[in-house]
């Protein structure tokens, strides 16, 4: 076989991997790249780090990288090794021993690297790679699976995935962003185990789902993937619950809600997307099942109705959010979205002051990307889209939403006390200002209600 070339963004990447190698086999030990990078090479895929397997233990590691290396995952077998300050991980051939808490071994055993491959979760993932020697090392039938395409556990799929829960998810995310398949008898055992996915922690499998959905080329295809093995229902039921909601088929053709969410992921944005939008399209609409009225149309046809599901997916979204420990800023803006989602029907109909304040949103580009999707998963209409997007144009040259002309300091100039009654003027003469009134037009506004005579009068702007 050739070299193997490894494609990355960080042109000096394998060189400094390459000098680590190197430094180990010139004082004896065996070291090899190890691995996830074997595998993207191995698939003409872009490499974001490289790491190395050696028979040298971390504290031999750390005698020939005196000074740049950190025992971060020691106790594993693992030394963090820098080159120009980039990180490398170096870890110890090993074999780990019982997994008690479904994702860390209780003990590991230095080993050959033949038995550290036996260890690993899939077969594409165990291969190692000589880059002074150009050749590839196989111990488990990693290549041939990988120019198959296939997704198989090293050795008993049960026992590989009752040691590390997490595999579970690892396999529908390699199957998923690889276009693989998973191979019958490690389906047929992720299916088995699917159910002992929430002893992972939350972080982690959230991390897991997000990077399947963002980064597979058919991301409706890794929410099937995800549901028909069992995960989904695990830790995202309310996402499973749109399945079979009924939706009127004059606006959503395409069937239900599942149906609406599976055919928004496929038109999405290529790899890599947007969490937030992932998010969005993904609950947009979890408040429909929630919310479903069934009535009869004159024709006697069913009429299905799902008055204020943005409001409750909004109030569903936020708890789902947190649950999953998401950050706090994409919380809020996929919770605005959703809670938005269906304004834009009300955009032709709007006063120049509400538009303006609704095209100022800091969400209003996660909105306006969503309601793109919603519309193409549907009825496939994007006048809305377009009239929105129209709108912004027109506020190309200027804020749209400038600065206020009246501040609240201005108000209590003019007599006005504190609180909720000088906020609700404020919003007004807001309104009125996006409505193309001035400074002093709002000042004598201001000054008609004022409760007492002014403290002193407020300057106009120059």
């Amino acid at each position: 076989m050739a070299a193997l070339a490894f494609q990355s963004a960080d042109g000096a990447l394998v060189a400094r991997a390459e000098a680590i190698v190197r430094r180990l086999r010139g004082h004896g030990f065996t070291a090899y790249f190890a691995g996830g990078c074997v595998r993207d090479a191995l698939r003409g895929a872009p490499v974001k780090d490289i790491d190395i397997a050696t028979s040298a233990t971390p504290e031999q590691v750390a005698a020939l990288f005196p000074a740049q290396s950190v025992g971060v995952g020691k106790s594993f077998g693992v030394m963090l090794v820098l080159q120009d300050g980039v990180p490398y991980d170096v870890a110890t051939f090993r074999t780990d021993g019982g997994y008690q808490d479904g994702r860390h071994p209780e003990r590991v055993a230095y080993d050959t690297a033949e038995h550290d491959a036996q260890r690993r979760d899939f077969t594409v993932n165990a291969l190692f790679y000589d880059p002074l020697e150009g050749r590839v090392i196989d111990f488990v039938g990693g290549l041939g699976d990988l120019r198959a395409g296939i997704v198989r556990t090293v050795g008993d799929p049960v026992r590989r995935f009752r040691e590390d829960r997490l595999r579970l998810l690892r396999a529908v995310r390699f199957a998923a962003v690889c276009g693989w398949a998973i191979e019958p008898a490690t389906w047929a055992a992720l299916k088995a185990e699917a159910h002992a996915l929430p002893c992972v922690s939350a972080e982690r499998i959230r991390a897991e789902f997000l990077r399947t959905l963002c980064e597979a080329p058919r991301a409706d295809r890794a929410l099937d993937l995800l549901a028909e093995s069992g995960l989904l229902e695990t830790f995202l039921p309310e996402l499973t619950a749109l399945r079979g909601c009924p939706q009127d088929p004059v606006w959503h053709p395409e069937g239900d809600v599942w149906a609406h969410v599976r055919k928004m992921l496929a038109l999405a944005p290529p790899p890599p997307r947007d969490p937030a939008l992932v998010w969005a399209i993904l609950l947009h609409d979890v408040g429909k099942p929630g919310t479903l009225q069934i009535g009869r149309k004159p024709d006697g046809s069913p009429a299905y109705r799902t008055p204020n599901h943005a409001a409750l997916g909004a109030e569903m979204a936020a708890p789902i959010l947190r649950r999953l420990k998401e950050s706090r800023a994409t919380l809020e803006a996929v919770v605005a979205a959703i809670r938005n989602h269906m304004q834009f029907v009300e955009l032709p109909k709007m006063r120049e002051s509400s538009v303006r304040k609704m095209l100022g949103r800091p969400t209003i580009a996660l909105e306006l990307e969503l309601h793109r999707l919603d519309c193409l998963g549907s009825h496939a209409k994007l006048d809305l889209y377009d009239l929105a997007r129209r709108r912004l144009a027109d506020f190309a040259a200027e804020p749209v939403l400038p600065p206020r002309a009246v501040t609240g300091r201005d108000l209590l100039a003019l007599g006005f006390r504190p609180g909720p009654a000088l906020g609700a003027l404020l919003e007004r003469l807001y309104a009125r200002q996006l409505e193309g009134a001035d400074r002093a037009a709002l000042l004598r506004t201001a000054a008609q209600e004022a409760p007492t005579p002014p403290v002193s009068q407020p300057a106009p702007l120059p």
